[in-house]
């Protein structure tokens, strides 16, 4: 039997409760981890073991995107024509819903290539992504799916079903959906999850919704923005007397399986049915910021003990930056220096492996036996003692996703010593020029 071990450096283990080794080592056996305990020890007794050495840096589990937009990659630097948007709705329309619609399906897996290859640079090993491209909607998840494989990425993957572009492509995004997950259920990798994906409540008829239930087989979540825009709650008053969680409770949307990105308008009785039905919740600080579009009662949510975990909206691929990036701006909020410190940890390094866990089969998020082999290594050396009590200091001040060096995934060396491991970065990037390009063409033409 042949066997990795990755050693020599500080390890966090995140399990509950935490664990930090100081010369710590794990040893991977095929796709999962074997043994964890310190360097020297393992290495004498995994004497024939591959070695991957951290020199002195830091081992930690791979980091977990709760809530990402594939589809946004080729938004970088877009020029379109007279936008110039004042509202978050200007915004919808003006850029993401232009953008949706004109990827085509290769647009598509170039965007999904791009990404993954970011989230591989940046130890992010597992992404649960909420995709739309109405341009090219029918194939699209199977798509990213192809390009999930290709690099090696752990992944969920859902269909944003949306009434905004009319009933015969309503119709297809849910078949979508529907063939995806059934596509999912036949992978036995435990590396490709499936959910039910559904735009917000003001771009969704109850009949709509009503179909997607139909059609979500037991055990499957759904996978929807809520009170993103103030527009959500008012629509949802006008049209349904309710706000927007008692619709989605009435209509039987929440539960354990449930992803509700961004919850920034959601009122106290909303925050109790999140707990109630423990429906997973996921903040993106830096994309709610760039949209104006406010921030979520995190601290009450946490303190409410709703499960509540961190994502980035297509905004960033670097974990760590979402993380620095939700640790201030609370503070800023609430005008309060002491906020966030341990809320926003327990949302990337916690809460994310739960929200992960109750999607996937092997355990996720955690160095441990028997835990999937999503390992990450940085190169950051402490300047101050780093010890299993201010490690959280230690990651939120001295580390950035700039400073992975090595990135596992599922056993597989997908990055060692920040050089890609049978990945051609530049082939890929050159084709997204390409693609990207002909999709800016097609918005201005």
């Amino acid at each position: 039997m042949s066997y990795l071990i990755i050693g020599n450096g500080k390890l966090i283990t995140r399990t509950v409760p935490n664990e930090l080794i100081e010369n710590g080592a794990v040893v991977v056996e095929k796709n999962l981890l074997k043994e964890v305990g310190d360097t020297i020890i393992l290495r004498k007794k995994y004497a024939e073991a591959e070695f991957i050495d951290a020199y002195g840096g830091v081992i930690m589990p791979g980091l977990i995107n709760a809530h990402n937009h594939i589809y946004s990659a080729f938004a970088r630097g877009i020029p379109i024509k007279n936008y110039s948007p004042k509202t978050f709705l200007e915004i919808l329309d003006g850029l993401w819903w232009t953008l949706d619609r004109n990827l085509l399906l290769e647009d598509t897996y170039y965007s999904a290539m791009a990404t993954y290859l970011d989230c591989i640079k940046n130890g992010c090993t597992t992404v649960f992504d909420h995709h739309a491209s109405y341009g090219g909607l029918r194939g699209s998840l199977f798509k990213i799916a192809d390009a999930a494989k290709e690099l090696g990425v752990r992944t969920s993957l859902c269909y944003e079903v949306s009434d905004r572009n009319g009933e015969e492509q309503t119709l297809e995004a849910v078949m979508e959906n529907v063939e995806f997950i059934k596509y999912a259920k036949s992978d036995n990798t435990d590396m490709l999850k499936a959910m039910m994906g559904m735009h917000a409540s003001f771009t969704l008829s109850d009949k709509t919704m009503e179909n997607c239930i139909k059609n979500t087989p037991d055990g499957i979540g759904y996978h929807i923005h809520v009170a993103e825009g103030t527009a959500d709650v008012e629509d949802s008053l006008k049209k349904y007397k309710k706000r927007v969680i008692n619709r989605l409770f009435d209509l039987g949307i929440l539960g354990e399986k449930t992803i509700t990105g961004h919850c920034i308008h959601v009122d106290e009785n909303e925050m109790d049915l999140l707990k109630e039905t423990n429906t997973m919740v996921v903040h993106n600080p830096e994309s709610n910021m760039g949209n104006a579009v406010g921030i979520p009662p995190a601290m009450e949510m946490i303190k409410k003990g709703i499960m509540l975990g961190l994502g980035t909206d297509g905004y960033t691929n670097d974990m760590l930056e979402s993380e620095k990036v939700a640790n201030i701006i609370h503070k800023h909020v609430l005008a309060d220096p002491g906020a966030a410190w341990s809320e926003v940890p327990l949302m990337l390094f916690y809460n994310n492996q739960t929200i992960c866990n109750r999607s996937f089969d092997t355990k996720i998020g955690v160095l441990e036996k028997g835990a999937a082999a999503d390992i990450i290594i940085s190169d950051y050396i402490p300047l101050t003692p780093m010890t299993v009590d201010n490690c959280d200091g230690h990651i939120l001040f001295g580390m950035s996703g700039r400073s992975i060096t090595t990135t596992i995934i599922n056993g597989k060396v997908k990055m060692l010593n920040r050089k890609l491991i049978d990945i051609d970065d530049e082939k890929i990037l050159a084709k997204c020029r390409e693609y990207s390009n002909k999709v800016w063409e097609r918005i201005n033409s």
